[in-house]
């Protein structure tokens, strides 16, 4: 976590160093160890992406100074990158889909950036295509393409993997993490599978996603409530690389609203409904581990907890399953 000992010039200091901490309901004989990104400035782990893509696309021009990025984005992606281009002078517009959490819209409008709607029923490929209609009507305008743009993979891989590796010692068994861009996975998994060739690597996706078609496995397309991952296109997803996963995790829509209540009662953590996923995903991975069915070089598995329960507060995220809207 960011230190409390000296004053910090900026806000994007803030970002990244996140805590990592165990899941209580993971086996004691191989314990699930989950990164908190809520503690990042704009509270979600898209921060690292927004500070990391938008300082390497000014160092090397493709941004240039003062200049607009236009980005299709679900609303992590677009806070992050607010934050970041509040702090170095770049325009920043979001193109997003209507049914998309309220209050991360408004966060992205706080932090000073415009905000477009585009229709629920087009998904994100229309969010994408307004994106690039937007940027040839405004000088100066690139769209980062979150799910195409290496640096999404790279900030990860730079980041996020090294200080899961840094405070468990080099230990780490298998990672099983979300899939929305499928960066945060790529990014640490590259920098896992570099440790050890042997560590276990598993993407999480809501059941009615298609991740796993890519690994040629049967998947039927079906509406899902989870927010932040999955896909019903993966042609979108560029940066997924079946190469480098061993295996893809669905969890059921009601499966992951019961663990978002479940850790926030029981653990105490506030996190919204991918994190929940992942927590349910990596510790079946855990429990494999430990009863020999999955052969890591370490008992251990890390994951990820991508942002907090507070920005879907307005979808009934803790009430029943029913009135939840996802």
């Amino acid at each position: 976590m960011t230190t409390h000992r000296e004053p910090l010039s900026s806000v994007l200091e803030t970002v990244g160093e996140t805590p990592l901490v165990r899941v209580h309901a993971s086996p004691d004989e191989a314990p699930v160890y989950a990164k908190l990104e809520s503690f990042n400035p704009g509270a979600s782990i898209k921060d690292r992406i927004g500070k990391y893509m938008l300082e390497r696309m000014l160092e090397d021009g493709t941004l240039p100074e003062g200049g607009t990025v236009i980005e299709p984005t679900a609303g992590n992606t677009g806070i992050g990158i607010a934050v970041a281009a509040g702090q170095l002078d770049v325009e920043a517009v979001f193109v997003v889909p209507e049914r998309f959490s309220l209050e991360k819209q408004q966060l992205m409008r706080a932090l000073g950036a415009t905000v477009v709607n585009t229709p629920t029923e087009d998904g994100m490929g229309g969010a994408i295509d307004r994106a690039h209609e937007l940027a040839e009507e405004v000088d100066d305008a690139v769209v980062p393409q979150q799910f195409s743009n290496p640096l999404n993979t790279e900030a990860h891989y730079e980041t996020t993997g090294p200080e899961i590796y840094d405070a468990l010692d080099g230990e780490v068994g298998a990672i099983v993490a979300g899939c929305g861009t499928a960066g945060t996975l790529m990014g640490i998994a590259r920098y896992a599978l570099e440790q050890d060739s042997e560590t276990y690597v598993a993407a999480v996706e809501p059941a009615g996603s298609l991740y796993s078609t890519v690994l040629g496995e049967d998947a039927e397309e079906d509406p899902y409530k989870t927010e932040g991952i999955g896909t019903h296109d993966p042609t979108t997803n560029e940066l997924f690389d079946p190469e480098l996963v061993d295996e893809v995790i669905q969890i059921p829509d009601e499966n992951a609203h019961a663990e978002v209540q479940r850790l926030a009662g029981e653990e105490g953590h506030l996190v919204a409904s991918s994190a929940a996923a992942a927590s349910l995903a990596a510790r079946d991975v855990a429990e494999r581990i430990r009863d020999g069915e999955i052969d890591a070089p370490h008992d251990s598995v890390a994951t990820i907890f991508p942002d907090s329960s507070e920005r879907y507060l307005s979808k009934g995220i803790y009430g029943d399953f029913e009135s939840w809207e996802g």
